[in-house]
């Protein structure tokens, strides 16, 4: 038996699934992006006069993507400090991997208490976004 979490605080994910499912003590968000809440805008980017994407800001989207991570926790009865394991896509690892890894530092600032983490460069993602978090968290059932 699980149960299904959908955030109000959070934007609406861009298919058909829930922004996490709680099995136990353990909660598994869906991947999650860098867009607002409000606006369903992507934070950082940047787009010329015919539309097309011509830049983004690894730190805004980072720091929008912790957001929006942190409000899926908070929906779903957890915390910043239960998560356990993190999955971080970039869509260009060698550029934006320092940016990233600098921002991870500000939001995990001691390594012996920050989630485990696996970071992979992909080609792209469903959307123009330059970062994607899968997490995992551990809460438990009395909380």
């Amino acid at each position: 038996m699980s149960d299904v979490v959908q955030a109000a605080g959070a934007p609406k994910p861009v298919g058909h699934y829930p922004h996490a499912r709680r099995v136990g003590d353990l909660l598994f968000l869906s991947g999650i992006g860098p867009r607002d809440p409000a606006t369903n805008a992507i934070v950082g980017n940047v787009h010329d006069a015919d539309g097309r994407l011509v830049s983004y800001d690894i730190d805004a989207q980072c720091r929008a993507v912790f957001a929006n991570v942190r409000a899926v926790l908070q929906a779903s009865g957890a915390r910043w400090d239960d998560l356990v394991d993190v999955t971080v896509y970039l869509t260009d690892l060698v550029h934006d991997f320092k940016g990233y890894n600098s921002v991870w530092a500000e939001y995990f600032p001691d390594p012996a208490t920050a989630p485990c983490r696996t970071t992979l460069g992909i080609g792209s993602l469903p959307t123009p976004i330059a970062i994607e978090l899968k997490c995992v968290a551990h809460v438990p059932e009395r909380r």
